[in-house]
């Protein structure tokens, strides 16, 4: 009776002295790639920013004159009209090691500021949305959100306001179209907005 509890257990040891071994083995090989890769992005020299794709932020297109008076609204104006006056680029997903190995070692601070400058811009343009929905102005809620989205934002939130407004508004078209810029985020979130905007269809 003992005999074949006795061979599983051994059998059990053994897979389970593999799996660790196996496991032991791509831990060693991812750490070598990572380090092998770091030591190449710190000897890449320095390159021209210029080809980023930097923002622009369209004050003239945004409702900057609505609800201004409100405390929320008017602190999100603010911030945008700040940002305006700064570079940025979206750079979500990107490690410091991509940017190193892409635009060089000296060029990190500024592209670690650029990025920081986008994470402000999308979640202040939630922001400001949410308010103004809240204050009733759809309208100027939703080119708030539809500028975010063309900045490739990965905030869901903004796109499940816009998806369930354009299927208020009986426009799949819209929702079609957020689905295809949400299938080019690099973004850990992307998989989550993309199946939210497949429901609202």
């Amino acid at each position: 009776m003992k005999l074949p509890f006795l061979t599983s257990f051994f059998i059990f040891i053994i897979v389970l002295t593999h799996r660790l071994h196996k496991s032991r083995n791509e831990i060693d090989r991812d750490n070598r790639n990572f380090w092998d890769r770091e030591s190449r992005a710190n000897s890449t020299r320095k390159k021209s920013l210029e080809g980023l794709d930097y923002i622009k932020i369209p004050l003239d297109k945004l409702p900057v004159e609505i609800c201004a008076d409100d405390d929320i609204v008017k602190d999100c104006i603010d911030t945008i009209k700040y940002l305006s006056t700064e570079n940025i680029v979206n750079l979500t997903g990107f490690t410091n090691t991509d940017l190193k190995l892409e635009y060089g070692t000296a060029n990190i601070t500024a592209l670690t500021k650029f990025d920081e400058n986008y994470t402000s811009l999308a979640a202040t343009l939630q922001k400001w949305a949410d308010r103004l929905i809240a204050l009733e102005k759809m309208d100027a809620a939703v080119s708030v959100m539809e500028f975010a989205v063309s900045t490739k934002t990965d905030v869901s939130r903004t796109y499940i306001d816009l998806a369930k407004y354009y299927k208020e508004k009986k426009t799949p078209e819209k929702i079609n179209k957020l689905l295809q810029t949400a299938e080019e985020l690099n973004s850990l979130s992307r998989d989550s907005i993309i199946k939210h905007l497949k429901e609202e269809l």
